[in-house]
């Protein structure tokens, strides 16, 4: 692989890169001399060097009244990407200790409704990884199950069933009309419809929102979700009404 693309990948910008390669090439050097050779001006170079400094790919040196720098040699990027790994790996704990926090400053907005749009094919995955992330091992949420976009939800993630059931995610389900079949950790009851071929939405009830699924004219997924507690408590009473009256 090109080795600008792999320092790119690394995470290094264009002008890192080109002044690093830079001071490789040259050896130790001032930095009038290595932004001369990458082509970047020198305050920039100054400034640039001291971040691949806290990188630990390059140190300096003083010799006379100049100052050096030289490139560590290459090994030191796993070096960095191992410490890069480290760090990330700190910041996800730092994150998933502040979310409680984060999840009431969010909860926190005067109760107004938040609803966002997703389309297609990757609008509907989003929903689907939504439900899997929100819910607990051991939570519920429920469903009612439109025959005409069934297929078109789960074409979305092929195995969100089998994630489901990993999680231990239990589902009810209403379905609108006949079909649909029982997967495992689910429950699934039928109610009539009161026309035949009733083109339905299809609504996931789950984590505090109410997801509706439909089709554009040109029959492609679209999904609406609606994030508001007292809309999901709602929802759900109906839901829970609903499926107590059904055999």
């Amino acid at each position: 692989m090109n080795i600008q693309v792999i320092l790119k990948h690394f995470g290094l910008s264009e002008k890192e890169i080109a002044v690093y390669l830079a001071l490789v090439d040259l050896g130790p050097s001032p930095v009038r001399v290595i932004a001369s050779k990458a082509k970047v001006n020198r305050g920039t170079s100054y400034d640039i060097l001291k971040d691949l400094i806290a990188l630990g790919l390059v140190s300096y040196y003083n010799k006379e009244t100049k100052q050096y720098f030289a490139a560590e040699p290459p090994e030191s990027l796993l070096s960095a990407l191992n410490k890069k790994q480290e760090d990330l790996s700190e910041l996800k704990k730092d994150i998933e200790a502040g979310l409680p926090f984060l999840k009431t400053m969010f909860e926190k907005q005067g109760g107004k409704p938040t609803v966002k749009l997703y389309e297609g094919v990757k609008g509907l995955r989003h929903i689907l990884e939504d439900i899997l992330d929100s819910l607990p091992k051991g939570g519920t949420y429920f469903v009612y199950s439109s025959t005409s976009l069934r297929k078109n939800v789960y074409l979305a993630m092929k195995d969100f069933s089998n994630r489901r059931i990993k999680n231990k995610i239990k589902v009810q389900t209403i379905a609108l009309g006949e079909g649909g079949q029982l997967v495992g950790l689910d429950e699934r009851k039928w109610m009539r419809l009161p026309q035949k071929n009733l083109q339905a939405t299809y609504e996931i009830i789950y984590s505090g929102k109410v997801a509706h699924l439909s089709l554009d004219n040109e029959e492609n997924p679209v999904g609406v979700v609606i994030q508001n507690e007292e809309i999901y408590q709602t929802q759900k009473l109906i839901f829970e009404y609903n499926w107590n009256k059904l055999n």
